[in-house]
């Protein structure tokens, strides 16, 4: 399958609430990130290429700036049913095995995946002190076999303006990777 290309939420929207459980055997809702400089949500899952190739990336992303007031939270909605690697078992692996600190979060029911307009894995949302959408696209230029480091570039200048008080750069480019494997009955498309 070609790549997905993320939808592009308009800059503003303000973020869709979400109360959904963690591999952390707790339940985590947008409300738990009220008082944060920033918030990045990322949507992402277990084996998609992307998600692998970035991995890394995101780890290191939240130790650079969690102590800084910028909340990071990971939400996983592909259907897990027909995709038993991305259960909610191997995502409490991964998170280990992958050194993800921030909260991974299940949305078995994709309702949240929808609300954001979440097209593919991974996709990323910031939003700023207020809630509302400041940046949504791409980590970085980097791509799986592309021979381009991750860096998150592009996600790291975003958060660098919200904690300077300004706003992102409004040309943003889309993120790209697996489609989301919706639940039949689910895909917006």
């Amino acid at each position: 399958m070609p790549p997905t290309e993320s939808k592009m939420m308009p800059i503003g929207t303000p973020a869709p609430p979400f109360s959904l459980p963690g591999v952390d055997g707790k339940k985590h809702s947008l409300e738990d990130f009220r008082g944060c400089r920033a918030l990045l949500v990322m949507f992402v899952c277990n084996h998609c290429p992307f998600v692998v190739h970035v991995r890394d990336g995101l780890a290191k992303l939240y130790d650079e700036y969690a102590e800084t007031g910028v909340g990071f939270v990971a939400i996983s909605s592909n259907d897990s049913d027909s995709y038993p690697e991305d259960s909610f078992e191997n995502m409490t692996e991964k998170a280990m095995v992958w050194n993800w600190k921030f909260p991974y979060l299940y949305d078995e029911s994709q309702e949240i995946a929808l609300a954001y307009s979440a097209a593919c894995t991974p996709d990323f949302f910031l939003f700023d002190a207020d809630m509302m959408l400041v940046y949504r696209g791409q980590l970085d230029d980097s791509r799986p076999n592309y021979g381009k480091p991750v860096t998150g570039a592009d996600i790291r200048h975003a958060i660098e303006a919200i904690l300077a008080g300004y706003k992102p750069n409004e040309d943003q480019k889309p993120s790209i990777g697996c489609g989301i494997k919706w639940k039949t009955g689910n895909d917006p498309n």
